[in-house]
């Protein structure tokens, strides 16, 4: 790691959220009809600055940053979750999902599991972690990130809401679905799981990917490369990010650093 670059940016993690993204969130889980819901999250080390607004959890990093002095510290990871969450959502009346405080905390890939029944769906009633370094590195060569754009200041993408049941229940199946071919370092089945995660976000929240203030054609832009490559999915809604699915080098893509337990 560049030390020297962690005096800048801090040495806090980043994290990636993969498909499932938005079972986090009570709206969404307390009506998954087969629960749990499941959503991935990956902790990436902080090697370059990733830019603020495009869905890597930056504001979440930011309070991190400033509660702990720069290190998550080394105690319960459910527990710190759980502090972080106060510290970020403290009188917030539409606090942020709990999968950005689990994704800088938890090393390595993790399965983050909301069940509405428990904890009223703010946290995970379960994670499943895999932190073989095999897997990580693997997914380090065929996650392939592309920067696309900030998402607009005051931009939201809550003004629509079609909560469709059996849309809810895919999306928590995708999840389920992206951890099981991440683990079985599954290319073709990853990027699978991130389409069907798109298609869902796309018909519960349309506001995702089409919005007035979006100046970029998100939908064309991915579509594109679903149909050259494996899969691809957004970092955050409003862009951010493409993250795609492939073997192959993808023209311009950044590559990340999977975090693992030291």
């Amino acid at each position: 790691m560049n030390n020297n670059l962690h005096h800048v940016i801090g040495g806090i993690p980043y994290r990636a959220a993969l498909a499932g993204g938005w079972m986090d969130q009570p709206f969404i889980s307390r009506l998954n009809l087969t629960p749990p819901g499941s959503m991935v999250v990956v902790g990436l080390e902080p090697d370059f600055y990733w830019m603020d607004r495009c869905g890597m959890g930056t504001s979440t990093r930011k309070v991190a940053l400033r509660l702990w002095d720069g290190v998550v510290p080394e105690r319960d990871s459910a527990a710190l979750v759980k502090e972080l969450y106060r510290a970020e959502n403290h009188g917030k009346i539409e606090p942020s999902g709990s999968q950005d405080m689990a994704g800088i905390i938890y090393p390595g890939i993790n399965r983050l599991d909301y069940d509405a029944d428990v904890d009223g769906g703010y946290f995970p009633v379960h994670v499943e972690s895999n932190c073989n370094p095999d897997v990580a590195a693997w997914l380090e060569t065929v996650l392939q990130v592309l920067p696309v754009n900030q998402r607009p200041v005051g931009y939201s993408p809550l003004e629509i809401k079609n909560l469709d049941l059996d849309w809810i229940r895919r999306l928590g199946q995708s999840g389920k679905d992206c951890f099981k071919a991440i683990v079985g370092m599954d290319a073709r089945g990853l990027g699978e799981s991130f389409n069907e995660c798109m298609l869902c976000w796309e018909r519960i929240l349309p506001g995702t990917v089409y919005h007035p203030s979006l100046t970029v054609d998100l939908v064309g832009l991915m579509q594109y490369y679903q149909a050259r490559y494996f899969g691809a999915m957004y970092s955050g809604c409003g862009g951010g990010y493409l993250y795609v699915i492939s073997t192959e080098p993808v023209p311009g893509a950044l590559k990340v650093h999977v975090r693992l337990p030291i």
